[in-house]
């Protein structure tokens, strides 16, 4: 079977790399280690496609080691010891690279059994990550490592690659390709900065278009049908989700309409329908709170809307929550407010409920203080008398402060008065 364009199209040149300028650029740190020679153990952190795998080629062989690859998803503690058995043949001889992907995926037991050898220097180890290597990565690793965080590859970079993936297409097949720059921005633009989607893609274009007299010429309307939704990087459990969903609730909360709603279609397109309503309806509670406290049914029924109708026609009553709630004012201190009160609970300050405010049924013979004295608020003037409510050792708690909204202020006038 022949490999993916994305595999044969591998640089075998620093400069060829496209994007990770912050990282392989002249001067940079890791270009520095890398052209040394005297590469250390290496975590790259960074969504796929974005030259990971490239790179820790280019180091075995610009070190000379023998590169042995694995995946953490399939990958085993006997694979791992077939990878060390080596290192006593011929082909350890300049020592062995170790690139595992996915390393997130092999427990405590799997990465403990190279610690011995990453650390002599025996094997040399490049790990490759789509998650956050600080959550997901041994400590007892970590600690033998470097950490690179790549970045996906911006478009512009990107199109460069297409081009030169199509003149490399144009030699193994003996044809030529026509390439119109529209169609290769199509593909840049659409592939979420995954190089390796972009390969694909080219490759898949090619192999859909005309032949005609040894010339394939692709069209725009072929590579708009085979993007599609592949700009889309989106994993459910993974750091993009949390990013978008924090990005579209904080958009809301600086009342950014234009952020929010670019937030919302892209949980949309995902199909993350349920991150899309759980974060608007917190946002209503929590940014807009008191300072417009009829917005919690509105946004409450916009989206009990879109749960009954679905996808697609969902995102018209949550774009109207959506807009609502960023034109609205804002109050977070019925939230402070809370986390003030859980505060003193998690920490123990709770004491006593006053005796007014007991469910008292009968007093004991030994009771000097019969009764419950509870004050009846209704039989005062404005339906307002003083009594203590709070336990005794923090009755002078203050949780609940006013926001400066229209609102509140109106609520703080009244009670200012009658108090």
């Amino acid at each position: 079977m022949n490999k993916p364009l994305a595999d044969r199209f591998r640089p075998t040149d620093l400069d060829d790399i496209v994007g990770q300028k912050h990282l392989l650029g002249e001067g940079k740190p890791l270009r520095r280690i890398i052209e040394s020679g005297e590469v250390p153990n290496l975590i790259f952190y960074g969504p796929s496609g974005v030259g990971k795998t490239t790179l820790a080629n280019y180091i075995a062989h610009k070190t000379n080691k023998t590169f042995k690859k694995l995946n953490g998803t399939n990958a085993s503690t006997a694979d791992i010891k077939e990878v060390v058995a080596q290192l006593d043949t011929f082909s350890g001889i300049n020592g062995i690279l170790l690139y595992i992907d996915e390393i997130q995926y092999f427990n405590k037991k799997q990465q403990q059994t190279l610690l011995e050898y990453i650390e002599d220097g025996s094997i040399t180890l490049i790990a490759a990550t789509t998650e956050n290597p600080y959550f997901y990565v041994y400590n007892a690793i970590l600690s033998r490592s470097t950490v690179f965080e790549f970045k996906s590859v911006p478009p512009e970079e990107i199109q460069k690659a297409v081009f030169r993936a199509a003149a490399m297409l144009e030699y193994e097949q003996g044809v030529k390709i026509e390439l119109p720059k529209d169609c290769a921005h199509k593909i840049a633009v659409g592939c979420g900065g995954d190089v390796r989607k972009a390969m694909n893609t080219l490759e898949l274009s090619a192999i859909a278009s005309d032949r005609v007299d040894g010339v394939i010429s692709i069209k725009l309307e072929t590579v708009e049908q085979l993007v599609q939704k592949s700009s889309m990087r989106y994993d459910k459990n993974g750091d993009e989700h949390y990013d978008i969903v924090s990005a579209y609730q904080k958009s809301m909360r600086g009342s950014d309409a234009n952020a929010a709603l670019h937030y919302l279609a892209r949980l949309l397109e995902a199909g993350d329908l349920p991150s899309a309503c759980r974060r608007l309806m917190v946002c209503a509670c929590e940014d807009v709170g008191l300072a417009y406290p009829q917005i919690i049914p509105i946004v409450k029924s916009c989206v009990d809307i879109a749960q009954a109708v679905g996808l697609p026609e969902a995102r018209i009553p949550l774009a109207d929550a959506v807009v609502m709630v960023c034109n609205a004012p804002k109050s977070n201190s019925a939230y402070n407010a809370i986390n003030s009160a859980v505060n003193d609970v998690q920490n123990g300050k709770i004491g006593q409920v006053p005796r007014q405010l007991q469910n008292m049924h009968y007093d004991g013979e030994d009771n000097q203080n019969k009764g419950q004295f509870y004050i009846y608020p209704h039989d005062y003037p404005n339906h307002y008398t003083y009594q203590q409510y709070l336990p005794d050792i923090i009755k002078d708690r203050v949780y609940y402060k006013y926001g400066d909204n229209k609102n509140e202020q109106a609520f703080k006038a009244y009670w200012d008065k009658i108090k």
